[in-house]
Formats: structure tokens, C-alpha cells, sequence
């Protein structure tokens, strides 16, 4: 019966993965750490990427911590900027965070197929083929001491670049991210969030379940993570602590609820079924998985602070 309830909700969360994968709120002010925004030219998009870097303080050889955006990343902007304190955070740290632009709705993924509103769509060989010889030669970045981290979509991204690569990435972090992409429920999810981005997702893997959405799931190559550092975070969609999200509050706000809870409530089922996997296939793994956090960029600060600590710099060396 437990099973049965469990595939009943996910199939019922679809619906509300239609939303997005994630939801941007209330936001911060950033103070301006050390920074450069360039351009890097993708030859396998034939395009140009805007890129901010927040640069390595104390000079030399430094790591590099790639932070990706969840589905609604603008393409002159990206979200960890406008919503987190992210720059005064890294500011007077030893590691180069790489912020790129762009991305929305892509899942950060090589692409099977052009897609006629997304474009060629060949991420994965940006993150790990393009860019970081630029971060080399421009910004001292080590090219051994690698880390990437997400949130909501790109929580599920970073943990497939890193199983596709765990020859250049030391460490891993998914904030509210969805390690069980190709299961039923969470697959249809993806499909229905990509589709509110313009694209389509046969673009992208193919016919569901074919070999790329297995390949596209963490869950199913968790062994690859085998003595790697990686962070797992979610909440519950809890809505204690904050009246806006009670149903019996006077101060409810459905919209609020609905780009929040269901979402965070989704990631929640999908990080339990993840962590233990990990476990078993002998990750380094530390986690914050609890019945409070909603699908907000305050959650994913707290949780980036955390993971920074406790996971990222040590594995990258650094502090």
C-alpha cells in the first residue's frame, strides 16, 4: 500500500512540475566581489556564452566551482547573481565560481537534436570540453580541482555532469534537485518542463524510456560517484515557520504554495530514494534533507553556504 500511495503522489506532482522546475522569489542585494564577465565562444553551438567569473583571491593555481541556474535562466543573467549573496559570499575566497548565462529549459545536456526554439543544445561539451581551458589560460584555474553545483533543474544537471565525468569533477552539490529523472512521474515532469521553456523534449533524449534518459539519471549511475564528495538538499514543502505557504493561515497565498511546495515536496521524495543509493556506492556523502525548505533561491543560499563548508572546499582543497 506504502508503494502504492508513493507512485500516486509522484504521478500527481507532475502536474505541478508542469510549473517549473523552479521558481524564482524574493531576492537579495550582492555586493560586487572580484569579478569578469567575458564572452566564450561554444564552436559546438556556434554561439557566444556570457560568463561571470568571480576570481580565485590570493593568486596561483586556484579550483573552480561551476554554478548553474535552474529552468528559467535568463540568457543575460543568471539567477545565483540576482537572487543570492553569492558574490560577497566567494569574495576573499581561493577558488574561481564560474557563473554562465543562458541554459533555460536544457538541462545543461548534450542534445540529440537541434530543437527549433532552443537551438543547438550541446551544454555537457561547453561545461567540460570548452570552458575550462578558458578558465586555464584566463584565470589560473588548476584544471584538476573541480567542482559543480545546481539548484531545482540543475541540481539534476550537476549530478549527471558529474557521473559522465567523474575523471574532472572532485565533488558534486544538488540543491532541491531530481536524482530520479527517468522514473515515471519524474520523467513525465521533465518532459512537460521543458516544453514550458519552447522546447521539446524528443530533442533532447528521445522517446521516454530510451538509453539517453537512462543515461540522464543519476540514480541509475550512482556507482560513478564512488569516493566523490557530493551534497544532497531538500525540504519538504513544509509550510511551518511560514504563514504565506499554511492553508489554514489567514495569510495564505495559493500562487506562493503552488511554485513552492509541490516542487520542494517532489524533490524530497525523489533525494530519499537517491541518498541511500549513494550510499551503497561508497560517495562521500553528506546531506540536509528535512521536512522544512521550500523551492526558494533563500533556501538555496543557505544550503550553497553549507555545502561550501562542509563538502565543496574540502574536497577542492580550499576553504
Amino acid at each position: 500500500m506504502a508503494i502504492r500511495r508513493t507512485r500516486a503522489l509522484i504521478v500527481g506532482l507532475v502536474a505541478v512540475l508542469a510549473s517549473g522546475l523552479v521558481s524564482v522569489l524574493a531576492g537579495t542585494g550582492v555586493a560586487h566581489a572580484d569579478s569578469a564577465l567575458i564572452s566564450v565562444y561554444s564552436p559546438s553551438m556556434d554561439k557566444d556564452i556570457p560568463v561571470k567569473v568571480l576570481k580565485a583571491a590570493g593568486g596561483g593555481p586556484a579550483p573552480t566551482l561551476y554554478l548553474l541556474d535552474g529552468l528559467r535562466a535568463p540568457d543575460d543573467n543568471n539567477g545565483w547573481l540576482i537572487e543570492t549573496d553569492v558574490e560577497s559570499f566567494f569574495a576573499g575566497k581561493h577558488v574561481n565560481v564560474v557563473i554562465p548565462f543562458g541554459g533555460g529549459g536544457t538541462f545543461y545536456s548534450d542534445w540529440q537534436r537541434d530543437d527549433p526554439k532552443l537551438g543547438r543544445v550541446k551544454w555537457e561539451t561547453f561545461l567540460t570540453n570548452e570552458l575550462p581551458p578558458v578558465m586555464a589560460s584566463q584565470f589560473g584555474s588548476d584544471g584538476v580541482n573541480n567542482a559543480v553545483a545546481g539548484l531545482s533543474m540543475s541540481g539534476t544537471s550537476a549530478l549527471n555532469l558529474a557521473t559522465h565525468r567523474p575523471d574532472f569533477y572532485k565533488a558534486v552539490a544538488s540543491y532541491s534537485g531530481y536524482p530520479t529523472a527517468s522514473s515515471p512521474g519524474f520523467a513525465q515532469g521533465i518532459q512537460v518542463s521543458v516544453a514550458q521553456m519552447g522546447g521539446n523534449a524528443l530533442n533532447m533524449w528521445g522517446f521516454w524510456p530510451s538509453g539517453a534518459w537512462l543515461r540522464n539519471d543519476p540514480l541509475l549511475n550512482v556507482g560513478a560517484l564512488r569516493g566523490k564528495s557530493v551534497y544532497i538538499s531538500s525540504g519538504a514543502g513544509s509550510a511551518a515557520g511560514d504563514p504565506t505557504v499554511d492553508p489554514d493561515s489567514a495569510s495564505f497565498d495559493p500562487v506562493k504554495f503552488s511554485q513552492t511546495v509541490p516542487l520542494e515536496t517532489a524533490s524530497g521524495l525523489s533525494s530519499k530514494v537517491f541518498v541511500p543509493a549513494a550510499q551503497r556506492a561508497g560517495a562521500k556523502l553528506q546531506t540536509h534533507i528535512t521536512d522544512d525548505g521550500l523551492h526558494t533561491w533563500n533556501y538555496w543560499q543557505d544550503r550553497l553556504h553549507e555545502s561550501w563548508a562542509n563538502t565543496l572546499a574540502p574536497a577542492l582543497g580550499t576553504s
